[in-house]
């Protein structure tokens, strides 16, 4: 009976264990002393140092999002294509966790000649945001689309014949509370956004 017992209780154990997020990009193998011994460590990269201008013409470095988990984005305010579609599910994870202080939304326009802070702050009030967990962000052009292509690990460029002359990739990006990055979603599916908001919650555990 008691075997019986232990069984189970180990079986209710493991289903209750939490997934562990992967690390994503190309880790650097690294030699440092572990318990006194020299061993090969895999490094994975985070999110480098930054500087933009958030939507309240404030300046905003990545030290804004010391200590959080957030969900990073790449659109433009004139975007006639798939960026209602993520606005309408990035609102989602906003009413998810707009009163969780230890989570970040960071938006990235890909059209800084267009969207000053001015016209990012009448797009953020035109949504009827609250509080300031999401961050509308510009910039230099070249920063953005470094920081882009290769941190965040997706794509954004500019392209004459596309409508809005840009195009994008539609991904929502999970960044931990260390700059790692631990996923990757599709930002135009339901399904897609509510793993997003599971995982998530998988990191604030963390």
């Amino acid at each position: 009976m008691r075997s019986i017992i232990l069984c189970v209780l180990v079986i209710a154990a493991l289903g209750c264990k939490r997934e562990k997020l992967p690390f994503l990009g190309e880790p650097d193998a690294v030699l440092e002393m572990v318990e006194g011994i020299e061993t090969e460590v895999l490094k994975y990269p985070k999110i480098p140092q930054y500087s933009f201008v958030n939507h309240l013409g404030k300046k905003f470095t990545e030290a804004e999002m010391e200590g959080k988990i957030y969900v990073a984005d790449f659109f433009f305010t004139t975007c006639p294509t798939i960026c209602p579609i993520m606005k309408s599910n990035m609102l989602t994870v906003f009413e998810r966790f707009k009163d969780n202080d230890a989570v970040g939304i960071l938006s990235h326009t890909i059209d800084p000649d267009h969207d000053t802070p001015a016209v990012l702050s009448k797009y953020a009030s035109d949504m009827e945001l609250t509080g300031d967990m999401w961050q509308f962000v510009t910039g230099k052009r070249e920063d953005i689309y470094e920081i882009c292509q290769k941190h965040y690990f997706v794509s954004a460029m500019e392209a004459p014949n596309e409508p809005g002359g840009l195009i994008h990739s539609g991904s929502f990006v999970l960044v931990d509370k260390n700059k790692y990055v631990r996923g990757i979603y599709d930002g135009t599916s339901k399904e897609s956004t509510a793993k997003l908001i599971k995982d998530m919650e998988v990191l604030l555990d963390e």
